[in-house]
């Protein structure tokens, strides 16, 4: 069987507005442009995988359940835009910040490439032939240890919106990545 494309998405910054450690559905803002994003990826046969450090949850700020009800509700928001998310992949360890059993490192933890090796063995996927958004330099550097062959490093100093021109861009190289 044909391994699969992936279009993977930190959350935090690419897919929602990063207000700091967000939590609840009132708290989100969508990026511009991103329900368009993945509507075309799916309708290019990309699988779309979520990729997002959650140091909220290790800090004691949020629990598990508390980030998966959110993207719960995320996953059908996608739904609702003709999109879909098809995984999510979560890290919540800091060695640093986190407490109890949440303070360790961990190969999950961007800019490791863990949560990308991991999807790419559940999911079959051909990172090469994959793409990476991301809005910080240790997810494009994650995209690189894990070897997918696209990443794409979005404005991160325009923290009220994401910069919809990259947005709008990949509409367009996503039908050229075969």
């Amino acid at each position: 069987m044909a391994a699969n494309r992936a279009l993977f998405l930190d959350r935090d910054g690419v897919i929602n507005v990063d207000y700091g450690y967000v939590y609840k559905p009132d708290d989100i803002v969508f990026v511009d442009g991103i329900f368009e994003l993945v509507e075309k990826a799916k309708k290019e046969k990309f699988m779309v995988v979520v990729i997002t450090n959650q140091a909220g949850i290790g800090k004691g700020y949020y629990s598990e359940t508390d980030f998966y009800e959110l993207m719960s509700w995320m996953k059908d928001k996608f739904v609702k835009h003709g999109g879909k998310i098809d995984a999510v992949y979560f890290c919540p360890f800091h060695l640093e910040g986190g407490i109890g059993y949440y303070k360790k490192g961990a190969d999950c933890r961007k800019p490791k490439p863990g949560m990308i090796l991991k999807a790419e063995l559940e999911l079959n996927l051909d990172l090469s032939s994959s793409i990476l958004i991301g809005d910080k330099i240790s997810d494009i550097e994650a995209g690189l240890a894990a070897g997918v062959g696209n990443n794409f490093l979005l404005n991160p100093k325009k923290q009220d919106k994401s910069d919809p021109l990259v947005l709008s861009t990949l509409f367009e190289v996503i039908p050229m990545m075969k």
